[in-house]
């Protein structure tokens, strides 16, 4: 498999492997209509990036990838949002949080630097 492929294949992975940090994480929420609310919107963002991220590994065009990791973006960027509610608000500690935050971020990264690349190669 050539390297690319390989990093294609890995980040799906590490895709996966971060929407079900996040569904574990969601269970830890206490019980009660405004955690409930937190825990649905955490895991729908959660896992959304991933699913999405398949989907524009399958993308058309170009311009479709780019629009397609934009999601991918807003979902993992809104996952790590309910993570820093969810803190503030008490619902969850720290030791929790802390490395699906770390992970969501470097994964943020990823994202945003492949966009700006297809960005830039058309």
């Amino acid at each position: 498999m050539p390297m690319q492929d390989r990093d294609v294949e890995d980040l799906k992975e590490r895709m996966k492997r971060f929407g079900l940090a996040i569904i574990r994480l969601a269970g830890k929420l206490p019980a009660g209509r405004i955690a409930g609310l937190i825990e649905t919107q955490m895991v729908k963002s959660g896992t959304s990036a991933g699913a999405n991220y398949r989907a524009a590994c399958r993308a058309r065009s170009r311009a479709d990838f780019v629009s397609k990791m934009g999601i991918v973006e807003e979902e993992l960027d809104e996952t790590l949002y309910w993570l820093e509610v969810s803190l503030e608000a008490g619902f969850l500690l720290p030791v929790d949080v802390n490395g699906p935050a770390h992970e969501g971020n470097e994964l943020l990264a990823i994202v945003v630097s492949s966009i700006r690349t297809a960005r830039r190669r058309s």
